[in-house]
């Protein structure tokens, strides 16, 4: 492929595919190093990062160099290490594992995270969770779906995925089950009443992509590569990621550490124009 400096959500159709297959790979090398055999280090922040995060970020950076020359890629593991170079006009965001804490612990709730931002904006994201045999996908103005996964490649027909309209009982509200704050649990109780359901990694958007929850807020720090995939999923899907204000969120923040201060994802918007935090 020719260097391209801006990648458009056409463009992102035409390649979803193939980076479907770069992230249903990257899936399998986490699944060929369990927890019970990876080795472990503390990064500088406190978080940890694993082989297992390592042999994903190799794979899928390979891969995009290959697929996509000339765009830079932010991964999560990469940008620890060195300052990306300039972003352009459209970049790549990767979390190789998302939710090493989830897999550490053995549970199935980490994943794969991988958007094409264009113009701060994710256009197109894929999401893996390669402990239960999913994956979930969405370009912008063309629509999300779920496929199965299994050994290192997608299976079966790919299935159409939608939110659903805010319910007049029974709301659901998806939480970090490692990052649940003082603010967010003041911000549930007035959303009350909504279930909660905790859940690692960017899983959470995926459940209220499909139908299944109604919201996602965070109102602590996170970083880009965390949420881009999933907001770009989502809005696929019909919902939306904003600011806790309701403003837009702005990727591509390299001063900033790629953080985000706070946001909300929902799966009915005009739930979210009504509803001031």
């Amino acid at each position: 492929m020719t260097p391209v400096s801006e990648i458009t959500a056409a463009d992102a159709s035409r390649l979803i595919g193939e980076l479907t297959a770069i992230v249903a790979r990257a899936a399998s090398v986490i699944m060929a190093n369990p927890p019970s055999k990876v080795s472990r280090r503390v990064k500088p922040d406190g978080s940890s990062v694993t082989s297992a995060d390592e042999a994903s970020e190799t794979v899928i950076l390979e891969a995009l160099a290959r697929l996509l020359p000339g765009v830079t890629t932010v991964s999560e593991e990469a940008a620890a290490r060195a300052a990306p170079g300039a972003l352009g006009a459209s970049f790549v965001l990767v979390d190789p594992l998302d939710g090493t804490r989830e897999f550490l612990a053995g549970r199935d709730e980490f994943a794969v995270n991988l958007a094409i931002i264009s113009n701060n904006i994710p256009i197109a994201g894929i999401i893996a969770a390669p402990a239960r045999g999913l994956l979930w996908r969405g370009v912008a103005g063309i629509g999300a779906e779920r496929l199965r996964l299994e050994a290192g490649a997608t299976t079966g027909k790919p299935e159409a995925i939608r939110t659903r309209a805010w319910p007049t009982q029974a709301a659901v509200a998806t939480v970090s089950r490692s990052h649940l704050d003082a603010a967010t649990e003041a911000f549930l109780a007035k959303l009350a009443p909504a279930k909660r359901e905790l859940c690692g990694s960017s899983i959470k958007f995926c459940k209220i992509a499909q139908g299944e929850a109604d919201i996602y807020p965070r109102l602590s720090p996170t970083s880009e590569w965390d949420i881009a995939a999933g907001q770009a999923v989502l809005a696929a899907a019909g919902g939306s990621v904003t600011m806790p204000d309701g403003g837009p969120l702005a990727y591509g923040r390299a001063a900033a550490g790629f953080r985000v201060p706070a946001f909300m994802a929902w799966g009915d918007p005009a739930k979210a124009a009504s509803f001031k935090v």
